[in-house]
């Protein structure tokens, strides 16, 4: 089975999507699942995980009704306010539906650069294991050492590092963000997404080997067990077609055997995410 980790879909509104700016206007419409199911089959993959886009429950029940209608997605990160006095409530109500398989909030957007250390959030993310759900972590790597020590606390909480942490590929930067990921590779229970690259890139002028270094240090920080591909669709297009983003992974495992492929395609997303819907 080939997935796509990490894909978005939405109705564009400006005011709901003030990240769009005019940079990204060709994010400016909606993006559903009619539009996402030929880039899929173009290349042979045979489902997504849809992830969130705003915060709020209102999405996520959206995008699960999305899943129920459509089969090739396969599960859904959400977003729930895991800092709320009800949380359990909201946990508990939106948990009944199987392809809920995590959730997410963007932490990279919070003022405050130790907000997962916050003794709401940490309860939040104290309650997930027992739903069956991962932590997707949305970060700069600057968070990167509060992440280390979020994880370290949960060791049987599942969490994803989404789009490798956003390292600064533009301009060729390895440290500090090569070190800090380093930290997480004795982490069997964080799993990192190779998604987002070519938006911290260069949008006009990335290459393929561009992606080299920072994949060769993910690929030596979690080994082919814990790495799953991810388009970012429709996100990406600011900076390349469906195909041309994912070929960057999918040509740098070219040079590995068909079994690790196969896990970084599709198979650890499915163990990682989809054991939930299985179960239910």
């Amino acid at each position: 089975m080939k997935l796509d980790a990490h894909q978005h879909f939405w109705k564009f509104n400006p005011a709901e999507y003030a990240w769009i700016d005019e940079r990204m206007h060709i994010l400016k419409r909606d993006f559903l699942p009619a539009d996402l199911a030929p880039e899929l089959a173009s290349l042979h993959f045979d489902g997504t995980i849809a992830v969130q886009a705003r915060q709020s429950l209102e999405e996520t029940h959206w995008l699960l009704k999305l899943a129920d209608e459509n089969p090739f997605i396969r599960g859904v990160v959400g977003w729930v306010d895991l800092r709320s006095d009800e949380i359990e409530k909201q946990l508990e109500a939106i948990s009944l539906y199987a392809k809920l398989v995590g959730v997410r909030h963007v932490i990279h957007d919070e003022p405050d650069i130790d907000f997962m250390l916050g003794k709401e959030f940490i309860h939040g993310i104290s309650l997930l294991k027992q739903y069956g759900l991962c932590y997707d972590l949305l970060l700069f790597p600057d968070h990167l050492q509060n992440a280390r020590q979020l994880v370290s606390m949960f060791p049987d909480q599942v969490f994803v590092l989404d789009h490798i942490s956003k390292p600064l590929i533009k301009h060729q930067i390895l440290s500090p963000w090569d070190e800090l990921i380093q930290n997480f590779a004795d982490l069997p229970n964080v799993y990192c997404k190779l998604s987002g690259m070519v938006t911290e890139a260069n949008w006009q002028s990335w290459t393929p080997a561009d992606f080299t270094p920072y994949l060769d240090v993910v690929f030596e920080a979690f080994g082919p067990d814990r790495l799953m591909i991810g388009s970012d669709w429709p996100v990406c297009m600011v900076a390349g077609d469906y195909g041309k983003v994912m070929g960057i992974v999918m040509k740098y495992l070219e040079k590995f055997d068909e079994e690790v492929r196969m896990k970084v395609l599709g198979e650890n997303c499915r163990k990682v995410y989809l054991k939930r819907v299985a179960e239910r």
